[in-house]
């Protein structure tokens, strides 16, 4: 699309036996077993070894300054926006110094919140900001409660078990106290609490069938609002990339594919797919409709949903329209999808005569009834019977993190904790905690409801009153929704205190601001592939702290040490002890499995990340294969450890807006809806070129940006209707706010839909005023901040409709990048 860069699937592609074998002479390993030989002798014009959320890397420096960030020899595919990650460092945007809201130092906690976001700071001294932020955690715990302090945190902090400013904002607050916590995500809100239910495990975060798997087996590959080759650019530890060689292969074995998304992918551009664009989030309607031609035409796997599932003779009188009146036929989903109902009938048919693999992305839950979309994908999949067969059934996580990449045997690297006995690595940190803990995507509501009662999966929680937010590696004035109702809210804390890099939004909100250093002005380790885990990576400081940035672990350890829990929060242990200590952890475990990790020192000195090997059998994993074979010695976690595809549990819960089964209910708005005002649907996609809103602030915005804004993508049709043209600045408006863009007219996109990419930097003309334009192109000014239903009470990120015109006033200076008035 904007970028070639993302469709070549050519390059080097990983030789592991060579580079093993090379990397086992260079530490003197060569009679170890195959997993330690990952690491080779450091070459002097390599630069320093680290890694990111975007890949392996080497920091080439001169003179104290980085240069260069250098992709790993053996990464597959190096993901273009690495300059913007050593932008990161040095951008104009760079948070220097410990900063201070005037009116919040002069007048008190609570001053002036309509100020937030004006940019009127104080710098302080580092003794003065710890200080500051000790003695407000310990008034608002006096004269409130606990839990009128949240550390929900939420966000992509930095990978790195060490410095995960998560965890270390929880662990010096549990040492001294308690407090409000979040649980889930923004990713999965919705996917995540019903599949428990369904397939009985998280599901969305678990290893998918191969791609080598895929490539031998695979007659018919479906991506359903799932785009690999942009989104796994980035994963959750340190990226591995490993969707570039996968769909490489399956390129090479010529597999058919379907792309069904509003957008002409990446993915479906490199492999040549047929493109077919429902209208958003009628996605459930189109499943039902071929769901109902399977049935109609004996297309099933009766066998199947006798023997692996449950509840389908429950879902049938629905299916059938035998319980409301409404049989759901192609021709009944054709009118609400927008789709040839013959078109629907024959993807039933294909679905049916091919092995078939349904990859469904994040983004389908992400809307009102959410819920519903992963649910019917797994009733379809059910109805197909080839769940567990090679190269067929469902995957869930094709487009994150390169999944789908074969998992390494591997020891696994344990994470400083919070001193609960939780971190937030894995699943483990959509859990919860503290004195109460409310769904991540609610603390909008939270805010502007104190005491209300509100019901989430299966039990009721009364929202606390909360006074104070800490919020470290994160951008809430990024990922929530509906920004006006957020700034609404914000204004009901007194206090709200920011640990970042740079000034985004959150941290020009903030009355406290900590400057916090980059990756890569410290020193850590983290595993490569949230997946693959194929390595080990030594993540090493590359440059000392700008200004005076201060890492996350320190700041913390002074704080605790302000309020008597000093030593409690360090256990003694230096940056390097910590390190050390992990890695030593994990060599006990490997050689438990039979294998030799080298000393710590080698590892740390090669400057090269440790290889683990990977088997055959899990180059040719097969989701739910063991489960297909003996379905009672390898149950689901499930009630009736089947697939459930009606659950007696929801239907207990008796919530009006998530039945026992899957269900097609409309949204509270959408493109052709019933009660739509607004005539084109946002689709907020992930972006190309940054992580959600990290790298925004860097040079890698020169590369997309038109007239110095977001881009609005729009079909030459709807171009043509309004009367614009490629390049025009236009404002993008609805009842709920409004943004300016720079337009780009494309055949990429299906007709009544715009895409403005979720992570722009919010930016109002007027700070103090609520519904102010934003400048640069904030799509969550847009969309709605309704949640998905009272089961996930996950949030409606690709709910939203608006209009397009033309902006014809004196256009207003973008700020947001630079540096606020102090």
């Amino acid at each position: 699309m904007t970028n070639n860069s993302y469709k070549t699937l050519d390059g080097p592609m990983l030789s592991k036996r060579s580079f093993l074998k090379g990397s086992a002479a260079a530490l003197g390993l060569a009679g170890l077993p195959l997993f330690a030989r990952g690491a080779a002798a450091q070459s002097g014009t390599q630069g320093v070894l680290s890694g990111c959320h975007w890949g392996v890397f080497y920091g080439m420096v001169e003179d104290g300054r980085a240069v260069e960030f250098k992709p790993w020899e053996e990464d597959p595919h190096p993901s273009p926006q690495l300059p913007g990650v050593m932008d990161s460092l040095y951008s104009e945007s760079r948070i220097r110094y410990p900063m201070v809201r005037r009116a919040w130092l002069e007048q008190g906690p609570g001053a002036d919140p309509d100020g937030r976001g004006s940019g009127d700071f104080v710098r302080v001294s580092w003794e003065k900001a710890i200080e500051l932020v000790a003695n407000e955690i310990v008034r608002v715990r006096e004269t409130y409660v606990q839990q009128a302090l949240y550390a929900g945190s939420y966000g992509w902090k930095s990978p790195g078990k060490i410095h995960n400013c998560q965890t270390l904002l929880r662990r010096m607050l549990n040492l001294t106290g308690s407090y409000t916590n979040s649980s889930g995500d923004y990713s999965t809100g919705a996917a995540q609490v019903i599949l428990p239910y369904v397939s009985g495990s998280l599901e969305v975060y678990e290893q998918c069938t191969t791609w080598n798997n895929l490539a031998e087996n695979c007659e018919l590959m479906v991506f359903w609002g799932c785009n690999p080759l942009n989104n796994s650019q980035i994963s959750w530890q340190v990226a591995d990339h490993g969707a570039w060689p996968g769909i490489a292969r399956m390129k090479e074995a010529g597999t058919p594919v379907l792309c069904i998304d509003p957008v002409r992918t990446e993915t479906c551009e490199a492999l040549n797919g047929e493109w077919i664009a429902p209208r958003p989030q009628t996605d459930v309607a189109m499943m039902l409709g071929i769901a109902h031609t399977l049935y109609e035409e004996g297309l099933h796997d009766q066998a199947f949903l006798d023997r692996y599932t449950a509840g389908f003779d429950k879902f049938l009188p629905y299916l059938l329209g035998q319980s409301d009146g409404t049989p759901k036929t192609a021709d009944w989903a054709a009118d609400i999808c927008g789709l040839p109902a013959d078109t629907l009938r024959d993807l039933a048919r294909r679905f049916a005569s091919k092995r078939t693999m349904l990859a469904l992305g994040y983004s389908t839950q992400r809307q009102h009834h959410g819920e519903q979309v992963h649910w019917m994908l797994i009733t379809l999949a059910a109805m197909l019977g080839q769940i567990g067969l090679p190269g067929g059934g469902y995957g869930l996580s094709y487009h994150y993190s390169s999944g789908g990449s074969p998992t390494h045997t591997t020891p696994i690297l344990k994470a400083v904790d919070d001193a609960s006995g939780q971190t937030t690595e894995g699943a483990a940190w959509l859990a919860g905690g503290g004195a109460v803990s409310i769904p991540v995507s609610r603390f909008v509501e939270t805010l502007l409801n104190p005491g209300k009662t509100m019901q989430f999966n299966g039990h009721e929680i009364e929202l606390p009153l909360i006074n104070m937010a800490y919020w470290v590696g994160g951008n809430p004035f990024s990922h929530q929704q509906d920004r006006n109702e957020m700034l609404r809210a914000w204004r009901e804390l007194d206090t709200f205190i920011v640990h970042d890099v740079q000034w985004t939004a959150s941290a020009r909100h903030a009355d406290i601001v900590l400057p916090a250093t980059t990756s890569y002005e410290r020193n850590d380790i983290e595993q490569v592939g949230d997946y693959a885990l194929s390595h080990i990576v030594p993540m090493k400081k590359i440059v000392e702290p700008v200004f005076e940035a201060r890492s996350d672990f320190d700041i913390f350890a002074d704080i605790a040490e302000k309020l008597g829990q000093g030593y409690a929060y360090t256990q003694g242990l230096t940056e390097m002890d910590w390190i050390r200590k992990i890695y030593e952890a994990a060599k006990i475990e490997s050689r438990a499995k039979g294998m030799e990790m080298p000393v710590f020192d080698v590892f740390w000195d090669s400057n090269k990340p440790l290889a683990f090997p990977v088997t055959e059998a899990q180059e040719d994993f097969v989701r739910h294969a063991d489960f297909r074979e003996d379905p009672l010695l390898n149950a689901l976690g499930t009630a009736s450890g089947k697939f459930e595809l009606y659950s007696v549990a929801i239907e207990r819960y008796g919530y009006d807006d998530c039945p026992p089964h899957a269900t097609w209910m409309e949204p509270i708005e959408r493109l052709g809806g019933p009660t739509t005002k607004y005539p084109l649907h946002l689709a907020a996609n992930h972006p190309q070129m940054r992580l959600h809103s990290q790298l925004c602030g860097t040079v890698n915005r020169e590369t997309y940006q038109i007239a110095e804004r977001e881009p609005c993508w729009m079909n030459p049709a709807d171009a043509e209707q309004r009367g614009l043209s490629d390049g025009d600045v236009v404002r993008v408006f609805n009842d709920r706010g409004q943004m300016l863009a720079g337009l780009k007219i494309t055949d990429e996109i299906m007709p009544g839909v715009v895409r403005i990419n979720e992570g722009g930097w919010f930016d109002p003309e007027n700070p103090r005023e609520i519904g102010s334009l934003c400048v640069y192109g904030d799509v969550n000014i847009l969309t709605t901040g309704v949640a998905t239903s009272k089961l996930a009470q996950g949030n409606c990120g690709h709910t939203g409709v608006a209009e397009v015109e033309l902006y014809e006033g004196p256009l207003p200076e973008v700020t947001v990048f630079s540096q606020p008035s102090a």
